[in-house]
């Protein structure tokens, strides 16, 4: 219909408009029918409203209070258990859609007749043709939103209202559809016009809404069946039961971000907590998104499985909807940032005089006004929807790597380090996450140059063709620079994972590496690593400075080209057309800026995605490798047939071979043969960790596995007794009898509330093993497979948990347990005999026996041990040249230590005698009590309040003292000068308009412009190069201070300190430091000088402007300082609860096959992904939380230009230079993004610098003692004799924590051979940590040779102390690195070691010898073997104290003899302090030191203490001769 819609002929066939008043005479009837109709619902839809609010009210105030209870009840109720589920069907979706269509339509065209009349002419009649699309607008506004309340009011049927306005609009369209047809047919194509398109347009949608108003159903269906939903993760609701306001918050609320409003205001007043942060919307969590993006990744895995499936595709298909919601808010964004640029020639022209119609100046102003305003709410919503969009990606991949990491199997495992594994969940998934930003640019890039050519066609003609190539060339000139780019991110990350792999193994193995005083050797080597990685960082940043300089350049070479372009072409320049082609280049500068940063990123992304995609297409463990049989279906329990595994399938000899077993229900089966048979491998085949070459396993019911090296969770005890099962108390109270557990539980001030340290530090190698007996006790599964549990308990331990935990809690299943101790072999029902990976013999005790063969030979071994016990019933000759005096002061000592125990015993008869409820009572007070007490692995520990001032202060002072700062200060400035400059030149040296005679020749205009903006960005790369020297030396002093501070950290350290928080800096805190705090800080820096700039240009011009750009900025600071009181705890929370996610991964890598044993895979993930959501929700609302604070800057920012924009209008022309104020305006386009950005970098800087305050609370651990102490040095021959004395010594973990060695007095004469028993815990390993000085005494001394080691350096102590430790540690690398890291020893040497340590032949059949690789915890090798290395080691070093720790508690008994000859034989001069469970290792020793509770029982020769009846070594002894009969 439009403005000649109908001629005055046909207005008059409606009669009726001539007695309209005004300006509605010009409008033909049935628009004007349409306006009257269409406001008159909209009366009634208000009216409906409003009752409804007041009939609500009124229904408050009288409704009695017990109705109102029953009522509300009753729909709680009902809202709350009959509607489950709401379906959306399909014709809702249309009835939307339509809706939002015709709503759009009629906006285009309220917006088409607007612009028409504000660009002509205007007379009062003409106003009247925006009248019939205002009043559809809001019409169809209305309509839209109130078909969307449907879906949140879950109503089946529209109303009633709404039924009658669509089928009123489809009457209106129909008639005046018939009135044009007939206006078409009289004038043809001269009748056309926008309302007659429009008209056209919204036929179909409103033929479908009149259908749909008569059937009146709207298409959603709600399910009432109370089961169909189950509740989200139980964990996650206990803590806090609020959902986010975000989940349903209104429109306004969204669009202006004030759902935050709650939560900001609870961060003002106090610091935030987790508590405090609602739960995320059910859509937004990490179970939701993965779901998504597994079920698409598993679809094309299956629709092609010989093409590789892209994982970025997979992405996109899962959060494709996201993105296509996103890139709406981005592309309207796109078109009104546009609008400012093509405006700018009007306002110049209009203030210089050239005004087109009445009241031009207020329209154009209201034009900037409302685009910045739309572009202000646009970009929020833009930037929010990203950042969550990456968000939801993130928790999905992580998720997905965690998955891959518990069923990826033994063979792909070796080609994937943990570190490397958390590397690709800390580092790869990330930037993944980070790619949600720059996913719009790619469409939006041309989007933005055809839209800034349109502008300059407008303003220089012909020469827009030239702007074109000239931004073409800009582009492809970085194409190499991005290969380039992508080849250092490639070498950088690969480094990256080679040093994180090795700092994680550091980590694991501290306490060895401080044993045997090679943390320095170590801590170079990873030193050296960060050097590779640093050269690559290097190359990377100095790349990007000069990519920083390319595009800094390229807009003013796009410019300087263009205008020359047009200067040549003889094209006259304007001072507005200039100014609007600057604008539209500055609006072009960012894409094009940001276009070196979109192509990295997508070569890192590539980079990232590829690692990740490998890594989850890397093999899984064979599903069909164990037939898994429910319960009770068969009475074979276990059943191997014709069975063929290798660890290696590259290797032509399997390491099983023939495997033949049938293990019927309730069997014990023992496994045994000499160390490296395949006894682990046996157990594993069962379990289905090993990969199967042919045959089959079968197992019938639920299994629980134990491993041979302990696998202990972060948590306390409980939790990994319990293990996921619920909390049967009298279950638990059998479970800890049988694993003899309940004296240790009461040694721990928490008992078993006790928090483990990271891999059981805390505990004793048999407490660790004997919880995870009792973790798999718990579990009641049918088929138990134990990996020799045993090894690391005492004899009466053992002796008890063999008749306590198998013969009598496990009497009723089935059980496969590997040993060594041969005295349990009796008790088996079948007995396998393993020899190179072959069972040899398979039977009963005693058929074996009489078979002969190597069954005998075993079983000959311990026999020759136990028999070396007796003649120990003889005095020893050697005893009598002991000093009886010292002797004495032992036996007294031994007297006090045996009236203690009996008071305490004393004592503990008394407290039986209390009532059972007082005891209950004291119980509960205890508990209480303990749990307020410290613990020795607290949270982790984050500042509050203000990031220290010390903390930027020492970031900007770690590099060249910080004199690079003003240098990067002046370039920044010196920048900007010359920006300002270059604009200001060009619009004061071209004419007012078209007539006006140029100030300076076309050739001095272009040279002037082109020297200052070329100037300009030489100080932009001066800038870049700087900022990219100043943070390459930054972060390597923090990277060396701090890897050197946590090696020269005490074991103490190490142990309540999870590894998760070391790496969590050392990787994630230190690639912050790396690539993004110094281009934070530059990006900071240069930011506030740009936005000065701005504000010195357009006070310049009009300096009324200062009256609101002072308080502006007073309200800006305040609100700044109001949001940062919340971010900056929001920041720290998510960094705290990056670590447990960390931790959790690297500790379910390494106990997967125990996880996988008991089918826990499931529970894991859960706890996987309850942990992502704790990590989730504080990121959620600190990324809300910015774009809050944004919103509010920029709104304040936009007023301040509108203010600015009305001031150069309501001045009397000639008062102001046209284009100068032009200038004004160009800048302030520009404000309220450079305000924003500001905030934004600042904000940012500011949670950024959080990584470097976190990294320097790791540059400040206390140090242990010194490593050398130049003035008190031993001399080379030190010790000559190796006696050592221990006086009145007291040793605790920690100043929280008892004490646990209780005034220790005894004397080791040098050349003999101590041997240390006790039962487990009594503090034998805490008695040779202290001789080491891991750990420190709280009184007392040590003195070795006359000399205290407290008065020595630790590596002159521990390089002349031997040892080898209880857990054997071998090192990723080589056999030769492994023995001799520090190169001091030839390959002769090494190989006399190997030989004597029993391993020499077995190198010798690999392929590699000395050079035979060493993978992961050495992983490639059985615990025998490692045990064997460390002896290895010790025989290489020769010092003249050695310590063995439970040296043989992994090898069987003949090699624990051979093991014994060898150290009596190599080390027969030596000190040999030998803590060992099986009393034939310390039987034949000079002296015997029994430990009771931290305390010296005993100390005499074998033989005395075997002559006194009271004796408790007698005990021990007499324990083990019981058990080694098999009488149990």
């Amino acid at each position: 219909m439009g403005i000649n819609l109908f001629s005055a002929t046909e207005t008059t066939a409606f009669g009726a408009s001539n007695h309209l008043p005004g300006t509605f005479r010009t409008l033909p009837v049935i628009e004007l029918a349409s306006v009257c109709i269409n406001l008159t619902l909209f009366l009634v839809f208000i009216f409906i409203v409003s009752a409804r609010q007041v009939v609500l009210c009124f229904g408050r105030i009288h409704s009695l209070k017990d109705e109102l209870t029953r009522s509300s009840a009753a729909i709680r109720h009902r809202d709350g258990e009959a509607i489950r589920n709401i379906v959306i069907g399909k014709d809702y979706k249309a009835s939307v859609f339509c809706c939002f269509y015709v709503l759009f339509i009629q906006i285009l065209v309220l917006g088409f007749d607007g612009v028409g009349l504000i660009l002509r002419e205007v007379k009062n009649s003409d106003w009247a043709v925006i009248l019939l699309p205002a009043a559809q607008s809001l019409a169809w506004f209305v309509l839209s939103f109130s078909v969307l309340s449907c879906k949140h009011r879950a109503a089946e049927k529209f109303p009633l209202l709404l039924r009658i306005w669509w089928a009123a609009s489809f009457v209106i369209c129909l008639s005046t559809l018939y009135a044009d047809g007939r206006g078409f047919l009289s004038k043809g194509s001269g009748h056309l016009s926008s309302h007659v398109l429009a008209n056209f347009f919204v036929t179909p949608p409103l033929g479908f809404l009149c259908f749909v108003a008569a059937r009146g159903v709207t298409g959603i269906q709600i399910c009432r069946n109370s089961d169909l939903q189950e509740p989200l993760l139980l964990e996650e609701e206990a803590g806090c039961l609020k959902v986010t306001p975000y989940n349903e918050a209104s429109l306004f609320s969204l669009a202006t971000l004030s759902w935050l409003n709650p939560l900001l205001s609870t961060g003002a007043k106090r610091p935030l907590d987790l508590k405090d942060i609602p739960l995320l919307a059910p859509k937004d969590r990490s179970k939701t998104n993965y779901k998504v993006l597994n079920s698409n990744w598993e679809k094309m895995k299956a629709e092609n499985p010989q093409k590789q499936p892209s994982l970025a595709w997979a992405i996109l298909k899962s959060f494709w909807k996201e993105a296509a919601r996103n890139a709406v808010f981005a592309g309207l964004n796109t078109l009104v940032s546009y609008v400012g640029p093509y405006l700018i020639s009007y306002f110049v022209d209009y203030l210089g005089g050239k005004q087109t119609y009445p009241h031009e100046g207020y329209v154009l102003a209201g034009i900037f006004f409302s685009a910045k305003l739309v572009e202000t709410l646009t970009t929020r919503q833009w930037y929010l929807g990203v950042d969550i969009l990456g968000m939801h990606v993130r928790s999905a991949l992580t998720a997905m790597v965690f998955r891959k990491g518990l069923r990826i199997s033994s063979t792909a495992r070796q080609n994937h380090s943990s570190g490397e594994i958390v590397n690709y969940m800390a580092v790869d998934v990330q930037r993944v996450g980070d790619y949600s930003w720059y996913l719009h640019d790619i469409w939006m890039l041309p989007f933005q140059i055809i839209l800034a050519l349109a502008i300059l066609y407008k303003n220089v003609g012909i020469a827009s063709v030239a702007t074109l190539i000239a931004t073409v060339i800009s582009i492809v000139a970085t194409v190499p620079v991005a290969k380039i780019q992508e080849s250092y991110q490639d070498k950088l990350m690969a480094a990256k994972d080679d040093r994180m792999r090795k700092t994680s193994e550091c980590l694991r193995n501290m306490r060895i590496l401080k044993l045997q005083a090679w943390e320095d050797r170590y801590r170079v080597k990873l030193e050296e690593m960060r050097s590779v990685e640093f050269k690559y960082l290097r190359k990377a940043l100095y790349s990007q400075a000069f990519i920083t300089f390319i595009f800094w350049s390229s807009p003013i070479f796009v410019s300087a080209i263009t205008f020359g372009t047009c200067i040549l072409l003889g094209g006259q320049l304007t001072a507005g057309s200039v100014l609007s082609a600057l604008a539209t280049f500055r609006i072009l500068q960012e894409p094009l800026r940001n276009f070196p940063d979109l192509v990295s990123m997508m070569a890192q992304t590539k980079v990232s995605l590829d690692r990740i995609a490998e890594f989850l297409q890397e093999e899984e463990l064979q599903e069909d490798a164990t037939i898994s049989l429910p319960h009770g279906i068969s009475d074979v329990a276990i059943e191997i047939k014709n069975g063929e595994f290798c660890w290696d399938q590259t290797s032509f000899t399997p390491t099983l071979s023939s495997v033949e077993v049938k293990v019927e229900k309730g069997m014990r089966v023992a496994v045994c043969g000499v160390v490296g048979s395949g006894k682990s491998s046996f157990l594993s085949c069962i379990l289905g960790e090993i990969p199967k070459i042919s045959g089959e396993v079968r197992i019938c019911g639920s299994a629980a596995y134990v491993s041979q090296s302990a696998w202990i969770q972060s948590g306390n005890i409980e939790e990994n007794i319990l293990f996921g099962s619920p909390m049967d108390k009298a279950k638990y109270k059998s479970v800890i009898h049988a694993c003899s557990l309940k004296k240790d539980l009461e040694l721990f001030s928490h008992g078993d509330q006790t928090i483990i340290g990271d891999r059981g530090i805390n505990l004793s190698g048999g407490q660790k093993q004997r919880v995870q007996l009792a973790r798999a006790l718990y579990q009641d599964a049918d088929v138990y497979l134990l990996d020799d549990p045993f090894s690391a308990v005492d004899a009466h331990t053992g002796s008890e948990l063999f008749k306590e935990y198998i013969m009598t809690a496990l009497g009723t299943k089935t059980v496969v347990f590997v040993t060594h101790q041969v005295e349990f072999l009796p008790a088996a029902d079948l007995i396998l005999v393993l020899k190179e990976g072959r069972i040899i013999q398979a039977g009963k005790y005693d058929e074996l026996l009489q078979a002969g063969t190597d069954f005998s030979t075993l079983v000959s071994a311990h026999n020759e041990a136990i028999e070396a016990m007796e003649f120990c019933n003889l005095p020893s000759q050697e005893s009598d040249n002991i000093d009886p005096l010292n002797m004495l002061t032992l036996m007294t000592k031994k007297i006090d230590s045996i009236g203690k125990t009996n008071a305490d015993m004393a004592k503990k008869k008394v407290q039986e005698g209390v009532s059972p409820s007082d005891l209950k009572a004291i119980k509960e007070k205890k508990k209480a009590k303990r749990l307020r007490k410290k613990q020795l692995v607290q949270e982790e520990e984050r500042e509050r309040g203000r990031v220290s001032m010390k903390v930027y202060l020492s970031y900007m002072t770690a590099a060249y003292k910080g004199l690079l700062i003003p240098l990067i200060i002046i370039a920044q400035t010196l920048f900007q000068v010359l920006q300002i400059a270059s604009s200001w030149w060009m619009a004061w040296a071209n004419p007012q308009t078209v007539g006006d005679k140029p100030k300076t020749s076309s050739m001095v205009l272009i040279l002037v412009y082109m020297a200052l903006a070329f100037g300009s960005s030489v100080f932009v790369f001066i800038r870049a190069v700087l900022v990219a020297t100043f943070g390459l030396a930054a972060a390597q002093k923090l990277f060396l201070k701090m890897i050197r501070t946590i090696f020269r950290a005490p074991m103490s350290f190490f142990d309540s300190t999870p590894a998760g928080r070391i790496l969590n800096r050392v990787s994630i805190d230190q690639s912050v430091v790396d690539l993004d705090i110094p281009f934070r800080l530059g990006g900071f820096a240069s930011t506030t000088i740009q936005l000065l700039g701005i504000v010195g240009v357009m006070t310049q011009v009009t300096w009324q402007i200062l009256l609101l750009i002072i308080p502006m900025a007073i309200v800006c600071l305040w609100m700044q300082k109001y949001y940062m009181a919340s971010s900056r705890e929001l920041v720290r929370i998510v960094s705290i609860q990056k670590s447990p996610i960390i931790n959790l991964f690297a500790e379910s890598i390494a106990g997967a096959p125990t996880i996988r044993g008991f089918g826990q895979e499931k529970r894991f993930m859960k706890r996987n992904l309850h942990l992502l959501d704790s990590f989730t929700r504080p990121f959620f609302c600190s990324i809300a939380a910015i774009e809050w604070l944004c919103l509010r800057m920029e709104l304040l920012s936009t007023f301040v230009f509108a203010f600015c924009m009305v001031l150069l209008v309501s001045l009397p022309g000639g008062k102001i230079d046209p284009s100068m104020a032009g200038l004004a305006v160009t800048y302030g386009l520009n404000m309220n993004a450079r305000l924003s950005r500001w905030i934004l970098s600042f904000c940012k800087l500011e949670n950024k610098i959080i990584s470097i305050e976190r990294i320097h609370q790791y540059c400040h651990i206390p140090s242990e003692a010194p490593i050398l102490i130049d003035n008190s040095r031993p001399r080379p021959s030190w010790p000559e004799e190796g006696t050592i004395e221990l006086i009145d010594l007291k040793v605790r973990y920690k100043e929280s924590l008892p004490v646990v060695l209780h005034g220790v007095s005894c004397v080791f004469p040098g050349g003999k051979k101590i041997g240390i028993v006790g039962r487990t815990g009594s503090g034998k390993s805490t008695m040779i940590q202290a001789l080491f000085r891991l750990i420190e005494p709280t009184a007392g001394r040590i003195i070795i040779d006359n000399i205290d080691i407290s008065t020595i350096g630790l590596h002159d102590l521990r390089n002349r102390l031997s040892i080898i430790p209880q857990d054997p540690t071998l090192f990723e690398g080589t056999i030769r690195g492994n023995l001799d890291p520090l190169g001091e020893h030839s390959d002769q040497e090494i190989w006399q070691a190997l030989d004597k340590s029993q391993l020499g032949e077995i190198v010798r059949e690999k392929e590699l010898k000395l050079d035979t690789p060493v993978i992961e915890n050495g992983d490639n090798w059985s615990v025998g073997q490692r045990q064997l290395v460390s002896l290895g080691r010790a025989l290489l070093k020769q010092a003249r104290i050695l310590v063995l720790d439970e040296a043989t508690a992994s090898v069987d008994s003949a090699t624990d003899n051979l093991i014994q000859k060898i150290i009596r034989t190599e080390f027969k001069d030596c000190t040999v302090c030998t803590i060992a469970h099986r009393i034939p290792t310390v039987i034949d020793s000079d002296l015997v030191l029994v430990l009771s509770d931290g305390r010296v029982a005993e100390f005499d020769t074998p033989g005395r203490l075997l002559e006194d009846n009271s004796s408790m070594f007698l005990k021990l002894v007499s324990e083990y001769s019981t058990r080694s009969n098999g009488d149990f």
